[in-house]
């Protein structure tokens, strides 16, 4: 794998849409680095995951954008792994050499990175052999499973979460890896001379605050119809070598994700033995 500064096709997406500030703070920082192409949806796309949606079902279409200082921009009407299946199967012209996804207000960590679209974006991005950097940051106030509430993303320091990424990048750039990678970096809502450092984590059970219960209250005019009522936990303190811990404690997360692979096991045998008899 051979990358050069300046000629590097950079694809920056996101899962909030093509209008979010955090898309545009990230573009931006990202033009130093190679020639980048914005590739995001068109609507708000959180908690997709890697989905692509029932594209048999709708009318896939792309519509051009104007964004400050990107020199190509396009929304998609689908999440963030469509997008960039698309520009794997080369509808924006030539192959991406690394896909950037974010910038998401609210941390992805723990359970909330199965969920991320954040994330999915870059697992799309390796299906085609493209690396990928999937950058967010801790909302303002707290977030829930990966979220920030509408109030505290007017408070989110961008240009912190802008500078790690831009840094990471430009160092992968300078020296690439040997394989694949997607690095899953979580950023402090903090000035950049308040964050207290930055280490590899593994990924968490929980985030910083998660849903604590479901409860299904049901309509009064149709009683076969319900709403879900969501209760929120508490703040809980995570474990430092995690993702969400060392966000807790004000230092930049950085966590390598593994590719989706077969998982040897040996205790399933009676399930083995009974496929064994059906198909004998």
């Amino acid at each position: 794998m051979t990358w050069y500064p300046g000629v590097v096709r950079i694809l920056v997406t996101n899962d909030d849409g093509i209008h979010a500030p955090g898309l545009l703070h990230l573009a931006q920082a990202m033009t130093r680095h190679g020639d980048v192409v914005v590739v995001a949806p068109d609507r708000e796309f959180s908690g997709a995951g890697a989905a692509i949606g029932a594209i048999w079902e709708f009318t896939p279409h792309v519509t051009k954008h104007e964004l400050d200082g990107i020199p190509e921009a396009w929304a998609v009407n689908g999440p963030p792994a469509l997008a960039v299946m698309y520009a794997r199967l080369g509808a924006f012209g030539d192959p991406f050499d690394l896909v950037v996804s974010g910038i998401n207000p609210g941390a992805n960590v723990g359970r909330s990175v199965y969920h991320s679209g954040t994330v999915g974006a870059c697992l799309s991005g390796r299906n085609g052999g493209w690396s990928g950097v999937a950058v967010s940051q801790a909302s303002a106030g707290w977030g829930v499973e990966g979220q920030a509430w509408e109030e505290s993303v007017k408070l989110q320091k961008w240009h912190t979460a802008a500078a790690v990424a831009s840094t990471f990048v430009g160092g992968l750039i300078a020296n690439p890896p040997d394989d694949v990678v997607i690095a899953n970096i979580n950023v402090p809502n903090l000035e950049l001379d308040e964050v207290a450092g930055w280490s590899i984590t593994q990924v968490g059970q929980l985030p910083p605050r998660a849903m604590s219960r479901v409860d299904l209250v049901p309509h009064d005019i149709d009683p076969n119809h319900f709403d879900v009522k969501v209760s929120w936990g508490e703040p809980v303190e995570l474990p430092e070598h995690t993702d969400g811990g060392t966000i807790e404690r004000g230092s930049v997360s950085v966590t390598y994700l593994t590719r989706l692979q077969a998982e040897p096991r040996n205790d399933l045998a009676r399930a083995e033995d009974a496929l064994d008899r059906l198909l004998a």
